[in-house]
């Protein structure tokens, strides 16, 4: 059975290149939908004008791929809300000194 938490395992896996942190833990997946085998997500990136969002939302849908019984992935980019640093976890502000 696709869960929530099988997604958020999977994008475990995805680091931003540039900060060295998964989206996870840096509060960037906003929503995951699951209907039968398709996976949704809204993500969000650090910046607007990142010069890796498309190898980074690629590494998020190639991630979700790897859960057994996905069939359709799509991962939407969105602005808003604003991402900022409140929404990562404690343990990756920890890690970043904030």
């Amino acid at each position: 059975m696709l869960t929530k938490e099988l997604v958020l395992k999977a994008l475990e896996n995805v680091v931003d290149p540039e900060i060295g942190l998964n989206l996870v833990e840096l509060g960037l997946v906003y929503d995951i939908q699951i209907t039968g085998e398709d996976i949704y997500v809204k993500m969000t990136l650090t910046t607007r004008g990142c010069p890796l969002h498309g190898s980074i939302t690629t590494g998020a849908e190639n991630a979700i791929r790897t859960i057994p019984f996905v069939k359709n992935v799509t991962v939407e980019l969105v602005w808003e809300p604003v991402w900022t640093p409140e929404r990562m976890t404690e343990s990756a502000r920890f890690k970043l000194g904030i």
